[in-house]
């Protein structure tokens, strides 16, 4: 059997593969080393954080089921303070429960401000049939009785409608 030429590739007498790696192949060149890890293309050094102790690192995962419309006013926030949405809802999470009386305040106050926005609805409803009934009885050329008080009554719960949402628009 005839010997290759120097600088080429033999052949593997079992399986006709090359016995070493051709320069052409794009792998390392006979006789040449591989470049050291100092000297290889390095990514950009990123911030490396020191690990929590023990006593501080997070150990709990709680699962939060959020819609289209919360997930991305919560990733929003999350970004504009330069954190993840996990940490951000942990973070808030823990400064709401450090103040629980103004917390509670706030979703009280918030409760209250729409249970008084669903009466008003209510008792705007009830008016508007009211009033209907009146217009009704305009219409067949008689005053009703009732106007001045059905027209009361509908100032009264439209103010009660802008008074709640006033209160809603300052809480935001």
């Amino acid at each position: 059997m005839a010997e290759p030429a120097p600088g080429v590739a033999g052949t593997d007498r079992h399986r006709g593969a090359p016995i070493r790696e051709a320069a052409t192949e794009g792998g390392s060149q006979p006789g040449q080393e591989k470049p050291s890890r100092k000297h290889r293309a390095t990514k950009k050094n990123s911030r490396k954080r020191s690990p929590k102790p023990p006593a501080r690192k997070r150990a709990y995962v709680c699962s939060v089921r959020l819609n289209d419309e919360e997930k991305a006013l919560l990733t929003a926030a999350a970004s504009a303070a330069r954190t993840s949405l996990p940490a951000f809802l942990a973070r808030s999470g823990i400064a709401a429960a450090q103040d629980l009386d103004n917390t509670v305040a706030a979703i009280a106050g918030r409760r209250e401000t729409v249970s008084e926005l669903f009466s008003a609805r209510r008792d705007l409803k009830r008016v508007g049939v009211n009033l209907n009934q009146a217009v009704k009885v305009l219409n067949s050329g008689e005053w009703p009785a009732e106007l001045e008080n059905i027209l009361a009554a509908t100032e009264r719960a439209v103010q009660r409608v802008q008074k709640a949402t006033d209160q809603l628009l300052q809480q935001n």
